[in-house]
C-alpha cells in the first residue's frame, strides 16, 4: 500500500474564469493537477480532496450550495475518493485529514491546488509540522495579484515567493514533470 497522500486543495469553480474569485493561471494550473491525480489514482495513492466552503452567504466566494463552492471538474472527485470539507484556510484545522492521514499510514504529503499563498502554504507547513514529508507540485497551483501598502505584487511573483520559502524549509518543491518522473 502506497504511504502518499495527493491531497487536492481548493480547485473550485469560483477560482475560474468566469467564478467569483478567479486566480492567474488556474486552468493550466488545474490541467496539470488533473495530471498528478490520474497518475495517484493509477498507482493507489491516496486522493484527498478538500473544499472551502464559506460559512457566511454573504461571502465573496465558495458560498454554501452554489455552483462556485464545486470542486472544478478538471479536478472532481471520485466516487470513494474522500472530500473534506474545511471553514478555515488550513486544511488540518477543525477538519478530520489529520486522522485520515494517520489511520492510512501515510509519510509523504504531496499538496495540489489554490491558492499558492494561502492554503498551499498552511497546508504545506501544517504537514511538515506534524512529521509528514511534504512535497508541492508548484505548477498545479494558482494564485492572483496582490497588494501591500501601495505596491501591487504580480501573481507570478506571489507564486514564486512562496514557493521559494516553502522550498528553503518546509517541501520539497518539484514540477509536474518532475514529481511524475520521479513518482
Amino acid at each position: 500500500m502506497s504511504k502518499k497522500a495527493i491531497v487536492v486543495v481548493d480547485i473550485q469553480n469560483d477560482y475560474f474564469p468566469g467564478g467569483k474569485y478567479p486566480l492567474v493561471g488556474a486552468d493550466e494550473a488545474a490541467d496539470n493537477a488533473a495530471r498528478v491525480i490520474a497518475h495517484a489514482r493509477e498507482h493507489g495513492d491516496l486522493v484527498i480532496h478538500v473544499r472551502h466552503d464559506a460559512l457566511s452567504p454573504d461571502a465573496a466566494f465558495f458560498v454554501q450550495d452554489t455552483h462556485g463552492v464545486q470542486i472544478h471538474p478538471k479536478a472532481r472527485n471520485l466516487p470513494g475518493e474522500t472530500l473534506i470539507i474545511k471553514h478555515q484556510l488550513n486544511p488540518f484545522r477543525e477538519t478530520p485529514l489529520k486522522s485520515i492521514l494517520d489511520e492510512n499510514g501515510i509519510t509523504d504529503v504531496i499538496a495540489i491546488g489554490n491558492m499558492s499563498h494561502m492554503c498551499i502554504d498552511a497546508v504545506t507547513r501544517a504537514a511538515d509540522d506534524f512529521g509528514y514529508k511534504a512535497t508541492v507540485v508548484h505548477d498545479t497551483c494558482a494564485t492572483l495579484d496582490l497588494s501591500f501598502n501601495g505596491v501591487v505584487v504580480p501573481a507570478r511573483l506571489v507564486h514564486a515567493a512562496f514557493m521559494a520559502a516553502l522550498e528553503f524549509g518546509y517541501a520539497k518543491v518539484v514540477s509536474t514533470d518532475e514529481y511524475l518522473l520521479a513518482a
